[in-house]
């Protein structure tokens, strides 16, 4: 017999790593694969304590949220100017670090050879907002700020990374190495879909006014890494059709579609049955994902049926395709349907030398849409089951990287402390955690580790973080790795 027509043959080439590289090609995207393996077209969605229906049967724990938006801010925000108010800074403007600290700390190959390590005070101010009281940079982001109430401010973050491709990675996927699956991608293998219509995660990536050409973006922070590619994010795209290969042909209606799939459906699955190969099974239910998604994707862009108040709330970009705010309401949209993840990435965020001159117009591009996403949630009901994230990959110095004078200053990458905030399901409101130094270089109360995050993130999802795994290569992993803890005190 020749073993090229052998399936048994086939089935011994194939192997493991073989067939999840093929996982990623077929029909349209990674995209059009998320909903495989479900039951049956477009039934309708769980609730938040029904079982789950990816790999684990039950919840570890009964969750508080349903799905998450997870707010990147890529770049690194700077928490002297935002979060993390330090008069120490001011009041010894262009005092060296060394003075006040023992300088530990690793430094990247920018600052390295600096002579001088100055300390830079914020321009900005900071006010107690609130009946919490929580002290924010209101001059650079009065939005974000009147949400204080709402928030949990995290100030005593922590990373591995300095340099910001590694630290990103670390932030999706709990390691600095590419190839591990990133925490959607997580979270649809453990949990399964809610929507048999729409991918259970989706990215969005929007430009700031920033430095928004600073730090490319790569597909794999929203990859399934060793996970098989069905479980990888989907990015919809600002410009042209949102998901690639979406549309038909010029001249092809779905009547035609309709027939070449089922035509298509019948070879494929004779050579299914002739190799035994899973990937032709995926291919088909991709294109069926595919054919499903022509309805559901233009009636989730189309905002005529959004009141002119909530176009309003979000801002005068709200209708500019790529945008942040754009991103925002889509997001909203989403969590409406049911999209278990989903994850807004915002360029611009790397301020090293002429801070004053980016970081206000990046804090306007954001500021509005976040208030604004968070107070419709809010008002739908939503945010009591919705886990809503806002943060960057790591923090910036006390030091000033380059020219330091009463017009310009700027700031280095700084993992040892920085802040990020919380609100929405299972999230104490209007309450701040962590502490840092005087002059913002280490934190000196209640640290918060990366692998911290997460583990509290699923546990808030239902989920133990040491349970839920998958085994590669002979070892079981999991998204924290050997590391972290939920941090109950954060925990309404």
């Amino acid at each position: 017999m020749n073993p090229l027509n052998d399936a048994n043959q086939h089935r011994m080439m194939l192997t493991r790593r073989h067939f999840f590289g093929r996982s990623a090609s077929g029909i349209g995207v990674a995209a059009l694969a998320s909903m495989l393996g479900k039951d049956a077209f477009g039934e309708p969605a769980t609730s938040a304590d029904a079982a789950p229906r990816g790999a684990l049967k039950s919840f570890h724990k009964p969750p508080k949220a349903k799905r998450v938006i997870y707010l990147f801010q890529s770049g690194a925000p700077s928490q002297q100017e935002l979060f993390d108010p330090k008069p120490a800074l001011r009041e010894n403007e262009g005092k060296e670090l060394a003075d006040f600290v023992e300088m530990t700390q690793r430094v990247t190959g920018m600052t390295a050879g600096q002579k001088s390590f100055p300390l830079a005070g914020s321009r900005y101010k900071f006010t107690k907002n609130g009946k919490s009281g929580i002290e924010i940079g209101s001059e650079l982001i009065p939005h974000i700020a009147s949400l204080a109430d709402d928030m949990c401010l995290i100030r005593s973050m922590q990373t591995e990374a300095i340099n910001h491709d590694p630290a990103m990675t670390f932030f999706q996927s709990g390691h600095q190495l590419p190839g591990r699956p990133s925490f959607g991608s997580w979270l649809h293998y453990g949990l399964g879909a809610m929507n048999q219509n729409l991918p259970t995660f989706i990215t969005m990536v929007s430009r700031g006014t920033g430095r928004p050409n600073c730090q490319p973006l790569y597909d794999r922070l929203w990859g399934s890494g060793f996970l098989p590619s069905t479980y990888s994010g989907v990015k919809l795209m600002s410009v042209g059709d949102p998901v690639l290969y979406l549309s038909n042909p010029d001249g092809f209606d779905p009547t035609a579609r309709r027939r070449m799939l089922d035509d298509l459906a019948k070879l494929n699955q004779k050579k299914l049955e002739e190799f035994g190969d899973p990937e032709i099974h995926t291919r088909i239910q991709q294109y069926e994902l595919a054919y499903r998604m022509q309805t559901s994707v233009p009636d989730l862009t189309d905002f005529s049926d959004e009141p002119q108040h909530v176009l309003d709330a979000y801002g005068p970009d709200v209708t500019k395709r790529g945008t942040y705010a754009y991103n925002c309401l889509l997001a909203r949209r989403l969590a409406e349907r049911d999209v278990r993840f989903v994850q807004l990435f915002h360029m611009g965020w790397d301020q090293h030398f002429t801070l004053p001159k980016q970081l206000p117009g990046q804090c306007l591009d954001t500021d509005q849409p976040t208030k604004a996403l968070v107070n419709d949630l809010k008002q739908r009901g939503m945010l009591d089951d919705t886990l809503v994230v806002w943060g960057g990959e790591f923090g910036r110095t006390s030091y000033c990287q380059g020219t330091l004078n009463a017009q310009t200053y700027g700031r280095d990458h700084h993992p040892r402390c920085f802040s990020l905030w919380m609100t929405g399901a299972g999230i104490k409101r209007g309450f701040t955690y962590g502490k840092t130094d005087d002059v913002c270089y280490n934190v000196v109360e209640n640290p918060m580790h990366v692998h911290d995050l997460h583990a509290t993130m699923l546990h808030l999802l239902g989920i133990d973080h040491e349970k839920l795994t998958y085994r590669f290569q002979g070892r079981y992993f999991r998204l924290t790795d050997v590391h972290g803890h939920v941090v109950n005190d954060i925990l309404a």
